[in-house]
């Protein structure tokens, strides 16, 4: 019989504007260290060791609760009811057409103005971990029927930070939720992530229209920059003359996870060789957005007041295909009245 043993404790984060009280709980497992604040469900730290044994905390965010009120970057927080952009700001279920916040140019983007990122999460101890709840009202955000949510956060003796979402609904509606973590395998803070490499478990990809949102198409990889097939690193082909990676001044696409929805299967890996750190992002989602965010040079200040500069983190976004609802071919993200929307996330950590 195993005896490991996760550590969990809750810690005063701070009260925010509205008066609500925030805690930090910190999961640890003796080798790796996990923070998750009740403000948005966020992923505040990733603590894991490097090559050289050395702790390195491998997640941007921020050491204050004013700073992820004011956050707009969605730095490690649980995003939803539907993850990445849906276009025009509605969509059409059941022959009803709902009409949601447009918080992205013309599209809705992670839930809108104030999504679950946004919301604090009642929490307790789960086996391994903290379970944290919310239940979002009928008609949030534009969305239909009372849906009650669950995420548990769980350290496993692999060092994974295992992401296990379950909600139900009351009415037809729509569930796509992810997480928004942004990473540097170096340590946040430590210089840009174009030299770190990157394997994606997917044949095609979703192309962008100019809202930034699919276009219906689904496209094979082979011979653009969105080949991830074999290893290579991130920034090899970020600046390719190639409409797409120009347009989104980078990555902000989804790729086609093979495999099959509902099966628990690796979506990408990651490896950073200066720190020796390797990630696997496993899924039981369709689809996986790549971000890559480049922020101007000393733009933002994170934690231990370290400066966030261009290319200074990737996200690897769990996901069904962003504005799904307008295309027949895409599966969509439609939780059923009295069904259970079950899906995990993993991020496993080892050294290369």
């Amino acid at each position: 019989m195993s005896d490991y043993k996760v550590t969990v404790t809750s810690l005063p984060f701070g009260t925010n504007r509205d008066g609500k009280k925030v805690d930090r709980w910190i999961l640890s497992n003796g080798s790796m260290e996990v923070s998750i604040l009740t403000h948005g469900a966020t992923v505040q730290k990733i603590c894991v060791p490097g090559r050289d044994g050395q702790i390195r905390d491998v997640v941007l965010g921020y050491d204050t609760l004013e700073e992820y009120e004011q956050n707009t970057c969605y730095f490690g927080s649980a995003v939803g009811r539907v993850a990445n952009r849906i276009g025009g700001g509605q969509f059409t279920l059941n022959d009803e057409t709902y009409t949601l916040v447009q918080n992205n140019g013309p599209n809705c983007l992670h839930g809108g103005t104030i999504g679950f990122d946004r919301k604090v999460w009642d929490a307790e101890i789960a086996y391994h971990g903290v379970k944290m709840t919310y239940t979002s009202p009928d008609g949030e955000e534009g969305f239909p029927g009372e849906l009650k949510v669950s995420i548990t956060y769980s350290l496993e003796e692999d060092n994974s930070l295992s992401i296990h979402y379950e909600a139900i609904s009351d009415k037809d509606t729509l569930c796509n939720m992810t997480n928004h973590s942004y990473f540097n395998l170096n340590g946040h803070g430590e210089g840009d992530v174009l030299g770190q490499e990157l394997l994606i478990e997917a044949d095609y990809y979703t192309p962008l229209n100019e809202t930034f949102v699919p276009d219906g198409q689904i496209v094979n990889v082979k011979d653009t920059p969105f080949d991830f097939c074999t290893y290579r690193t991130i920034g090899s082909r970020i600046k390719d003359d190639h409409p797409q990676v120009i347009q989104a001044g980078g990555y902000d696409h989804n790729f086609v996870v093979r495999g099959m929805t509902g099966t628990e299967r690796r979506a990408a890996i990651a490896i950073c060789l200066e720190s020796g750190i390797r990630m696997e992002t496993l899924t039981t989602k369709p689809g996986v957005q790549l971000y890559t965010p480049d922020y101007p040079t000393g733009d933002m200040t994170g934690k231990d007041g370290k400066a966030y500069e261009g290319s200074c983190a990737f996200c690897l976004e769990t996901q069904y295909f962003p504005n799904a609802m307008a295309y027949g071919h895409f599966e969509k993200p439609v939780l059923k009245a009295g069904a259970t929307y079950d899906h995990t996330t993993v991020y496993r950590f080892s050294i290369v």
